[in-house]
This record gives C-alpha cells, structure tokens and sequence, in this order.
C-alpha cells in the first residue's frame, strides 16, 4: 500500500523522547473515571444541538469502507458473503417450510479502519494511560477491561467545522502541512466559528476528497493535520472528541520539533478527548455548515479499543 513512511514514523517513535510523567495526575473527573470528555455530555446540550436543525438535512460523516483500501499498517478489512446451508442445490425448505433465498455475511477486519472512533484506551505513553491506567493491567487480548468503546455514552452534541481548506483557499492542504493554533484561531475568526464545553470539533483540510481514490498510496502514508501545540489548544477549548478527514489527525510527518501522533496523547490521555479520523466533511465545507448536530451511537463491543463509525450531522 505504500506505507513505508508510516512503518519508519513507527519505528522511530521509541527515539523520539517519549517519557511518561513520573506522577500521574488523577483526571478532572476522579480517580475512577472511565469516560473523560463525554462527562461534559448532558441533556442541555442535547436540546441546544437539537434546535440547529432548521432545515432538515442529514450527512453521514464516515467515509464508505472498501476491502482493500489503504489502512494503517498492519490493518485491513475483509468480507465475504455466504449463503449457509444453501450449497450443492440444498435449500432451507425442509428446515423453515418454504423455499427461502438468504446471504449472511461476515467480516474481518480492524476496527482502526477507515472512519473511526478512538477510545481512551487506544494510545498512552511508556504504559500509562487515561487516568493513571497502566496498559499491564486492563489490556487484555480478549478485550480492554478498562477504558473500551462500549461504554461510551451516546455523543449527541453541537458540532462545528473549521474548514482549513477554505482558509487556505485550496482545494486540499499539501502532504505533511502542519497546521498550529495561529492558524486555527485565525479561520475559526474568518469563518465565525466558537467552540463550547462539550462541543464536537471537526476539521476538514480536504486530503480524503482530493485523495483517496485518485492516490491512495500517497494518502495513506502522509497526511496534514495538527501539531502538537494545536492539539493543546483544542483540549483547552474542553471539546468531547476532535476529529478530521484524515486517518490520524496530526500531521504525518510532524512538524519540526514535534512528536509524531502525540496529538493522540494530549487529547486522549492527558484530557479524556476522543478522536474522530476520516470523517466525511467534504458535503459541509463545499455548503458552509459551520455548525450542526452531531449524533453518534456507536457498536457497543465490549472490550474494543476503537470502533468504525458513522455518525450523522443535522442541520
């Protein structure tokens, strides 16, 4: 697929000084908590979102998934559809009574493919997690024991899109364009973007669109996206989740004197912010949708690190 810069960015990540805290502080939320970002969540909020639709128009946010397409490496998604007890001429009449026609089908893959949520217990730093948990003691091969998706309320929020295309008058922002919080602070001004406590953020730089089906190697191994810094200044604005049409969100390759994906850590370990990755924004930025409601009901896998998803913007 093209992913050798990614698999060296891995690579390189254990030179790359990252050094957990020798004390871990507690989160805002107590010593047990388990749902960071989403406690910001209430039935306000709901109501508040709910009366940004004035026009009744619904986008699905997730990207469509294709066997083969690009992923980060080692995932992948495949599927096969069977017709169970109908080989060789048998039927299910004998069974059920009439002569029925069925496909079932299943699927393997990564749940870190194509449009997604990640969870609280998908990135830490040198073994410590959210909320002081060390990865030894709820990483479990049959699932997290702590920390999984399937405990994460439904998110229905005000969502908002900082289009970073727009602001850079592009169609896409370039392989690898990093984009600080001057730049963010700058377009959400232009574009008459506020954020709120409890608020879902998107970013749209155009990569997926411009991408995806006419390079796909190119867009699964680089991608612009947010530095460090920015990802502090987001965290600020105490948002649920942080999310892009990209697959990881920071820029890939960082800018200079970041730590690649460590957006991931400041959101997801250090404040409790879900990230959202290859959201389907194209349809908001080309019609100015700047604000909407957002709703997500997740698969409720117990144990799950991450979750494909499809949430729904109103507007």
């Amino acid at each position: 697929m093209g992913m050798r810069l990614v698999v060296g960015l891995v690579a390189a990540m254990g030179t790359l000084n990252a050094t957990a805290s020798e004390e871990c502080v507690p989160s805002q939320w107590g010593p047990d908590d388990q749902l960071g970002a989403a406690n910001r969540l209430s039935p306000e909020h709901v109501m508040a979102a709910s009366r940004l639709i004035t026009k009744g128009e619904t986008h699905p946010l997730g990207i469509v998934i294709e066997p083969g397409m690009p992923a980060y490496p080692p995932r992948y998604t495949q599927l096969q559809v069977v017709q169970p007890s109908q080989q060789f001429g048998q039927t299910m009449a004998p069974a059920i009574g009439w002569e029925a026609s069925a496909n079932d089908d299943l699927v393997q893959m990564w749940l870190g493919t194509g449009p997604q949520l990640d969870g609280l217990g998908h990135m830490g730093e040198a073994g410590m997690f959210y909320n002081c948990n060390r990865g030894q003691d709820f990483s479990e091969i049959t699932g997290l024991t702590r920390l999984d998706t399937s405990q994460i309320p439904p998110i229905v929020a005000r969502g908002v899109l900082i289009d970073m295309a727009r602001f850079f008058d592009v169609e896409s922002l370039a392989a690898g364009q990093p984009i600080g919080s001057d730049d963010l602070k700058a377009a959400m001004a232009e574009q008459g973007v506020d954020v709120g406590s409890g608020d879902v953020i998107l970013i749209h730089t155009g990569w997926t669109d411009a991408m995806l089906e006419s390079n796909p190697d190119t867009w699964g191994s680089t991608i612009p996206g947010i530095t460090n810094e920015a990802a502090e200044f987001l965290a600020g604005l105490e948002p649920v989740a942080v999310g892009a049409d990209t697959w990881g969100l920071g820029a890939v390759p960082p800018a200079e004197g970041d730590r690649v994906f460590y957006d991931h850590i400041v959101l997801l370990r250090d404040n409790g912010i879900y990230i959202l990755e290859t959201m389907n924004t194209g349809r908001l930025a080309r019609e100015s949708v700047t604000e909407f409601m957002f709703v997500l009901g997740q698969a409720r896998l117990k144990g799950a690190v991450q979750m494909i998803i499809n949430p729904v913007a109103l507007w």
